[in-house]
């Protein structure tokens, strides 16, 4: 019986004779289901067509997606450190190409993830590298397929020494970012999903309820998740798309966009 994966947020749940009548996940107000309806595929359907794209970010990491574009389009990040490497965020295809690229790195040591839009297969790499997977507990009724390999915490994590996984809150209550403090040369950077978003002026990022349904977030839960990525020391953002890269000044970036982002939505103007 296949894992079944939604075709519109690339999310994998359990393995049953047919597939699940709908996806909570794109039931719930932060993403839609199409107008086509729901629809579904699975892992050995997917890669019939489709292949995994793999790029050198900068030194130390790689992201990893899928060509032609899945889903929601995101791609996973490949950080590696001297301790073993993190998968931040996942993509629903693991073919022969992707294996071989992650075992070449140095494999897997933890998955960690961001929020439930990027779930996607995470238990697929989990089972095949032999790693747990850390997910916060506040998202805990959003864990679309259960394993003993899921480890839950509460506020951060640190999967493997220095890589420090935090909740910030904000798009899901358990929203997370990755600092990697070796990132951008060793002035660090901050992965994050779309709990912070890049924007198109890669000089700014922002914050939502929900992207797709254009739904924001209230100042308050903004100054939160700004205040909360502000102990962190980072020149770099990367966010979960490729391209989507604020490439230095990131924590001024995060700062500002903050103060603009609450400004407008109290009907301060430029």
């Amino acid at each position: 019986m296949p894992a079944w994966i939604c075709a519109r947020c690339a999310v994998q749940y359990p393995d049953t004779p047919a597939p699940p009548p709908s996806c909570p996940i794109c039931q719930d107000e932060r993403e839609a289901v199409p107008p086509g309806g729901q629809r579904w595929t699975h892992m050995a359907e997917l890669g019939r067509d489709h292949r995994t794209d793999i790029r050198t970010e900068e030194p130390g990491l790689t992201g990893i997606g899928i060509v032609p574009e899945f889903g929601i389009g995101q791609r996973a990040l490949l950080v590696r450190t001297p301790a073993g490497n993190v998968l931040w965020d996942c993509i629903p295809l693991l073919d022969e190409q992707g294996r071989r690229a992650i075992d070449e790195l140095g494999g897997l040591r933890a998955i960690c993830l961001s929020h439930p839009h990027f779930y996607a297969a995470h238990l697929e790499f989990a089972e095949a590298f032999d790693v747990p997977v850390f997910l916060p507990r506040a998202d805990e009724r959003w864990i679309p397929r259960r394993s003993p390999r899921i480890e839950l915490f509460d506020d951060e994590v640190e999967p493997v020494p220095g890589v420090i996984v935090a909740r910030t809150g904000g798009h899901f209550d358990g929203a997370c970012v990755l600092h990697w403090p070796d990132g951008s040369g060793g002035r660090g950077a901050l992965l994050t999903g779309d709990t912070i978003m890049v924007v198109e002026d890669r000089g700014w990022v922002s914050f939502m309820w929900s992207f797709p349904n254009l739904i924001p977030l209230d100042p308050d839960t903004v100054g939160d998740v700004a205040r909360r990525v502000g102990r962190f020391r980072f020149d770099r953002v990367y966010g979960g798309w490729w391209g989507h890269v604020v490439l230095d000044d990131g924590a001024e970036a995060v700062r500002r966009s903050a103060a603009r982002y609450v400004a407008r939505v109290r009907g301060v103007r430029p």
